[in-house]
C-alpha cells in the first residue's frame, strides 16, 4: 500500500485516534499500572507487566495481576521494604520462560536502582541522546545487573546496543514518557521527552509498517527500530511513537 507522505500522516492520524483513547485500556496491558496512583508505584508495576509483555494479551494482563498480588499490591513499598524470606513468596510465579528466581531478581535490582541511583527515572534520563533512549536503555541493563545476579535473568532485559529492537522496554518508556490527553500513557516522567522515544516494534507492528513502506528491513532488530522511528519522526518529530496505536491497532484489531 503505497500513500503520499501527507495520505500517509491524514490515514495514521486518523488511527491514533481511534485506538489512542480510554477503551484501549481495557484489553491492554497497561490496565495494570492504571490501578495505582503514586509515581513509584507506576513505574515499578509498569516495567514488570512490560517485562513478562511477550505472547497471549490475555495471559499477560492475568498473569501481571498476579504478580501485583504478590507483592501485596504496593509493589514500591514490597521493593523497598522486603525481607529475604518475603521473597520465597514469588518462588512458584512463571510466565513463559520468566520465572520466580526472575522476579526475584529483578525485585532486587530495583531496590538497587531506587537505593543506589535515585530511581528509574533519573536513570534512565541520565544517558539520554537528545533523539532517542536506546543508549539509555543499554546503561540501565549495565546498571541492573551490576550487583550479584542470575545469568539466565539477563536474556529478561534487552540491550539495543545488541541489535535488538528492545520491544517491551521501548513499551514502557512510551507509557511513562509520553504525554497523553486521552488518558492512555501516564507521561509522569517530566525529564525525558516524547521526541525521544522509540516506538515498540513487535511483530503486529512491523507487519504493518511494512505493508504502509514505513519499513523495508525484514527483520524486527535494531536496524529495522531505527529505520522506522526515522519514518515516523518525519511524521510528527514531537511524538513520533503516537502512531504505536494505529500501527499496532491496524495489526491486532483490524488484521490490516
Amino acid at each position: 500500500m503505497k500513500l503520499k507522505k501527507a495520505e500517509l500522516k491524514d490515514f495514521l492520524d486518523e488511527k491514533v485516534i481511534e485506538y489512542n483513547n480510554p477503551k484501549f485500556i481495557e484489553s491492554d496491558p497497561i490496565q495494570i499500572p492504571h490501578l495505582f496512583s503514586k509515581k513509584e508505584d507506576i513505574e515499578i508495576s509498569g516495567f514488570l507487566t512490560a517485562t513478562i509483555a511477550w505472547g497471549n494479551r490475555k495471559s499477560i494482563i492475568n498473569n501481571a495481576k498476579r504478580m501485583m498480588l504478590l507483592l501485596d499490591h504496593s509493589p514500591y513499598e514490597f521493593v523497598m521494604q522486603h525481607q529475604e524470606t518475603d521473597l520465597k513468596k514469588l518462588l512458584p510465579f512463571v510466565h513463559r520462560t520468566f520465572n520466580g528466581f526472575d522476579f526475584i531478581q529483578f525485585i532486587t535490582s530495583l531496590k538497587h536502582i531506587y537505593t543506589n541511583h535515585y530511581g528509574l527515572e533519573t536513570l534512565f534520563a541520565k544517558h539520554a541522546d537528545t533523539k532517542s533512549l536506546q543508549n539509555s536503555i543499554h546503561h540501565f541493563k549495565q546498571v541492573f545487573f551490576e550487583i550479584e545476579h542470575l545469568e539466565r535473568t539477563k536474556k529478561h532485559v534487552s540491550d539495543p546496543l545488541k541489535n535488538s529492537a528492545a520491544k517491551r522496554i521501548n513499551m514502557f518508556l512510551r507509557w511513562m514518557v509520553r504525554k497523553d490527553n486521552n488518558g492512555v500513557d501516564f507521561g509522569i516522567w517530566s525529564t525525558l521527552s516524547p521526541s525521544q522515544l522509540s516506538c515498540p516494534l513487535d511483530v503486529h507492528s512491523g507487519n504493518v509498517a511494512r505493508k504502509l513502506s514505513l519499513l523495508k528491513r525484514k527483520q524486527n532488530d535494531g536496524k529495522a527500530l531505527l529505520e522506522l522511528d526515522t519514518n515516523l519522526r518525519r511524521l510528527d518529530k514531537d511524538d513520533p511513537v503516537k502512531y504505536d496505536f494505529a500501527l499496532f491497532g491496524l495489526g491486532v484489531f483490524e488484521g490490516f
